[in-house]
């Protein structure tokens, strides 16, 4: 006999002479509308004419139909997650308010504590470490691989102690960490990897999907990344068992399975290695699951177009004296392209990335060095961080946000703004060289 499903206590309560709608307030046509206005914005004299033939067909629509019923954790939610764990081929996945969230649902589940040491790579975004600093775990920042940016492996397993609790590699620009060796130096010494995939969403390492190789992988959908999920959004996924448990993590240790007496559910605290800890809420809704499963169906055909751009850029690059360009995907590695790193070799030019950046910004053409140094951040020294020292131990980060690097945008370009682009570095460096 199929078990029955137990229904989320905010469901609709179903027929009564009574009800309790799951929505207080329903959507209606004039949200929706508005939700309209907002996402195709006015321009033109024509806009005003067009918005009200809209409504009149949304209003038919709407009277020949049911208004949504259910905004958060309900059936879409339950969608994308299922269409996640395929794509991504894992066992457990669920979807979150951003990438942050699911980096500290992991570190919760890793036990984390006051006193113990993550080791994160010194050039990511300040999220990646936000959580061990709050709760005072001590953040070790490895220096990174000059050619990739990502953390590089050997400066990690120099600063593996008795402490180090997590390891977090980043996929920075969707390249993926060489994980082999970090898997290598985590199962030696028995440590969590969480791997911050926020820019890797279908990329791949030695045939597997990045995210699913180390004990938790978390993804981001904020609205500059290759699909988004309205703006922002995050997915957790693991193989672990403790997978079963991400629901409860998501949203407040409620537990719909095993309710009290006399009551709806329970709320449990949540253990995996290291003691219990009081779950969050990190619900998403369901209008952010339909967004994202509508862009996942085109993941693949945008991942291409990026990676064909990335490949016109080095093509033109690399020949060019003073520019390294980055590696591109070969048989162990594809990435998602979601950013190119664009470097120069100081030694031959007359400046260094800094002269470059302004003399494209000159000539119109968008860069982001993504991203500064974590010991550069003021948070680092007001929590007591000997941001100095850290600085001596991470050379190659320090080298490369001075003086090498920047990040190119990578999307589906106009084939003549690409071709500007490449043809105003090249003519910036050509100008440049000793």
């Amino acid at each position: 006999m199929e078990k029955k499903k137990v229904s989320d206590f905010r469901y609709d309560t179903g027929p009564a002479r009574i009800p309790w709608s799951a929505v207080g307030e329903k959507v209606k046509l004039e949200d929706i509308v508005e939700i309209i206005k907002f996402l195709v914005p006015a321009k033109g004299k024509n806009y005003k004419k067009q918005l009200d033939r809209v409504k009149k067909e949304l209003k038919k629509l709407i009277e020949s139909s049911d208004l949504a019923g259910k905004l958060t954790l309900g059936q879409k939610v339950s969608q994308l997650e299922e269409e996640v764990k395929k794509f991504l081929g894992c066992k457990y996945a669920v979807f979150l308010t951003n990438a942050t969230a699911g980096f500290e649902i992991s570190y919760k589940f890793a036990g984390l504590k006051p006193g113990d040491e993550v080791i994160a790579p010194a050039i990511t975004f300040i999220a990646t470490i936000l959580y061990p600093l709050a709760i005072g775990a001590k953040v070790v920042l490895a220096d990174i691989d000059p050619k990739t940016l990502n953390m590089d492996p050997e400066d990690v397993a120099r600063k593996v102690t008795k402490k180090t609790k997590v390891i977090v590699p980043v996929h920075i620009g969707g390249y993926p960490c060489d994980m082999d060796p970090i898997m290598d130096i985590a199962k030696k010494f028995d440590i969590v990897v969480l791997e911050d995939a926020a820019h890797a969403f279908g990329a791949e390492y030695n045939g597997k999907k990045i995210g699913t190789i180390g004990h938790f992988g978390a993804f981001s959908f904020h609205e500059v990344k290759n699909i988004t999920s309205l703006g922002e959004g995050g997915i957790l996924v693991t193989n672990e068992e403790i997978g079963k448990d991400f629901p409860k993590a998501r949203f407040v240790g409620l537990d719909i399975s095993n309710p009290i007496p006399l009551w709806l559910y329970d709320v449990v605290a949540l253990k995996w290695k290291g003691d219990y800890f009081a779950p969050g809420n990190h619900s998403a809704t369901e209008i952010q699951a339909v967004a994202l499963l509508s862009q996942m169906k085109r993941i693949n055909k945008i991942i291409e177009k990026r990676r064909k751009a990335a490949e016109y850029l080095n093509a033109r690059f690399k020949d060019v004296r003073g520019i390294i360009t980055p590696p591109l995907d070969d048989k162990k590695i594809k990435s998602t392209h979601h950013l190119y790193l664009f470097q120069v070799d100081p030694n031959q030019l007359n400046g260094d990335i800094q002269n470059v950046k302004e003399k494209m910004k000159e000539k119109g053409i968008t860069q982001i060095p993504h991203f500064a140094p974590l010991y550069r951040f003021s948070i680092m020294k007001q929590l007591g961080y000997d941001t100095e020292k850290i600085k001596e131990t991470c050379p190659n980060a320090e080298e490369v946000f001075l003086h090498r690097f920047t990040h190119l945008p990578l999307y589906d370009f106009k084939k003549e703004d690409l071709k500007y682009m490449a043809d105003s570095v090249i003519e910036i460096i050509k100008g440049m060289q000793k």
